[in-house]
């Protein structure tokens, strides 16, 4: 077993394409189909691969969109751990219109687990040796109980691994109150852990704090999007911000994020300096189209004009 593990409980196939422009009621001819495995854990671990490091993806699989999920992670050599399910792995859909560019996100309704399902994600990360840090990304389908997170938070803090989270909702306060090392919201995610609608930017750094200092969580990284990142402790807070780049596609930047902010700190960086490289990677992220994630090459170069500024 490696030292980080990823669980995604709803994995997907991400099936990307592109038309000369999108319009109703005429047939538009796509682009070659480009298909890769997704998922909010499913892509953190892809991410860690891409940056030089291994990772046990555990997830659940089924059906024949299952057994071609697992050739795609096999063909991207990546470590599994599959949970077999009885329901048919989901395909979403990518569609890219190139006549603005702009891109249309297609996602398919989450497959249920039954309670043996979930509970084998328990069950596996109880057997794991040698952990360091857990990561749990995407949002829980039908069937999965909230308090998988009081139970999660436990074996972690047995393990004396760091746990992360970034998923939303009601899954999100859960998290925090059940105890993890580290989220990573976004504006409107981390509005709803303090049951606001919106929050202003001044307002973000003093309300993390009240999360950090109320709740069983270190730190909060909070993602901006082309602004960056905000990251808040009981001590200390920064923004990290990237340089401008030519975005083609968002998805999955929010996983490179934590992919680099988890490779950083396995390798001995600072907090800062980990913020810093996950942001790096998650602004990498988007120079790519569909689901292609960061590459080491670009991140590389972007890592040195990502500027670090001190708020408090």
């Amino acid at each position: 077993m490696s030292a980080f593990i990823t669980l995604t409980f709803s994995p997907c196939i991400d099936k990307s394409t592109s038309v000369a422009y999108l319009a109703p009621d005429i047939k538009m001819n796509c682009s070659d189909i480009t298909s890769e495995p997704g998922g909010g854990g499913i892509n953190v671990s892809r991410a860690l691969h891409k940056l030089g490091s291994t990772s046990t993806a555990m997830y659940v699989s089924g059906g024949c969109a299952g057994k071609q999920f697992d050739q795609l992670m096999m063909d991207e050599s990546i470590n599994t751990l599959v949970i077999s399910s009885k329901h048919e792995t989901r395909e979403n859909i990518i569609v890219v219109d190139k006549s603005n560019d702009k891109q249309y996100r297609f996602g398919m309704p989450m497959t249920p687990l039954s309670a043996h399902e979930w509970q084998l994600f328990l069950h596996h990360l109880q057997q794991a040796k040698d952990l360091q840090y857990i990561v749990v990304s995407g949002s829980l389908p039908p069937g999965v109980p909230l308090s998988i997170f009081s139970e999660i938070s436990a074996i972690a803090v047995a393990k004396k691994a760091r746990l992360i989270v970034d998923t939303k909702g009601d899954a999100l306060i859960r998290a925090v109150d059940a105890g993890v090392y580290l989220i990573k919201p976004n504006l409107r995610e981390l509005s709803a852990i303090v049951g606001k609608k919106e929050l202003l930017s001044r307002e973000i750094k003093d309300v993390a704090r009240k999360i950090i200092s109320s709740k069983k969580c270190e730190v909060i990284v909070v993602s901006m999007g082309e602004a960056g990142a905000m990251l808040v402790t009981a001590n200390f807070a920064q923004q990290i911000k990237p340089p401008v780049v030519e975005r083609k596609s968002t998805v999955g930047a929010g996983d490179s994020m934590v992919a680099g902010i988890v490779f950083s700190l396995y390798t001995g960086k600072s907090l800062s300096q980990a913020i810093q490289y996950g942001v790096a990677c998650g602004t990498a992220a988007t120079l790519n189209l569909g689901t292609e994630l960061c590459r080491k090459e670009d991140v590389e170069k972007i890592v040195l004009n990502v500027v670090i500024t001190d708020l408090d």
